[in-house]
């Protein structure tokens, strides 16, 4: 099933639903960033996560930044989406592996640490970037993510988000984002009830295995509350904006005298992309002609 994210309403406009998948796009980055069973499940939710609060955002080019830093081994997470579609993304220790938890599944939550903070930046492309900052609740990163959206948004959410990876790699990624709209959050029935059929989910990758596309999901969560399914479906990728001219201009950046010590000791400079795991080189000649540009400009 092709990565997609596609957008619903239920309920008068009183329930705002958002569904993606993002199998393949999950599956590039383990391969890129040489993940962990764990370290895969961790950004794999993380990348579903950052899609879904960048749907709701409005202006083109808007994005948001996700970073999980728990007190766990994974260390730090960090996610960049757009409303665009594109996401890119990385863990710290991407290697780090835990057994499993008490359920039998990937220990997400014991890989990240429910000690810590959610970092949450929207980018709405004008003016100061919105920026927010709450505690872990589980490391989990759904949890983390619905008590961002409920302490510091106030939208009665919830959010689920699961990966399934094996040794072939991962079969099954992607996630549901369910919002009570303002007009409706006043409605205690209806917030209970969508709890309720949250909360009778036995995942989300189960669903996708079993061969349940995104508007069945839709159905059998609001089916009979006036479900109405958007038209439009959004491809996503993962996608990283690094080139090899960006890379020479961050090395400008650090001056004449570094540049030098490059050459001298290196023969050259090497970068690697933390969103992508892309490697860049720089010759003797591309760094003598930057310190070259350097000196002109002075």
């Amino acid at each position: 099933m092709v990565d997609q994210l596609i957008r619903a309403t239920a309920a008068d406009g009183g329930i705002r639903a958002v569904g993606v998948i993002t199998t393949r796009l999950t599956e590039e980055a383990r391969q890129r960033h040489g993940l962990s069973y764990v370290a895969t499940a961790a950004l794999g939710r993380t990348l579903s996560s950052g899609l879904l609060l960048a749907s709701s955002m409005k202006r083109p080019g808007s994005r948001v930044n996700i970073r999980v830093k728990g007190n766990g081994p994974l260390g730090g997470i960090l996610v960049d989406a757009g409303l665009d579609g594109t996401v890119r993304g990385y863990v710290e220790n991407p290697e780090i592996e835990l057994p499993p938890n008490a359920i039998g599944k990937l220990d997400v939550g014991g890989a990240v640490g429910n000690d810590g903070y959610l970092y949450i930046v929207r980018d709405v492309g004008y003016g100061y970037p919105y920026s927010s900052t709450v505690e872990l609740v589980s490391g989990e990163i759904g949890d983390d993510i619905a008590h961002y959206l409920v302490t510091s948004e106030q939208t009665p959410s919830a959010l689920v988000v699961g990966v399934f990876v094996e040794a072939a790699g991962v079969q099954a990624s992607g996630g549901i984002l369910l919002q009570v709209m303002p007009k409706a959050a006043t409605d205690d029935e209806l917030v209970a009830l969508l709890e309720s059929r949250v909360a009778s989910l036995s995942g989300f990758t189960p669903l996708l295995q079993a061969g349940k596309t995104l508007p069945d999901i839709f159905e059998q969560l609001l089916g009979d509350m006036g479900l109405n399914i958007l038209p439009e479906r959004q491809l996503v990728r993962f996608h990283c904006g690094c080139s090899h001219q960006r890379m020479l201009g961050a090395l400008k950046l650090l001056g004449e005298e570094e540049l030098l010590d490059m050459i001298e000791k290196d023969d050259g400079a090497e970068a690697i992309c933390h969103f992508c795991g892309e490697v860049y080189t720089a010759s003797r000649d591309q760094l003598t002609e930057l310190i070259g540009t350097l000196q002109a400009e002075s």
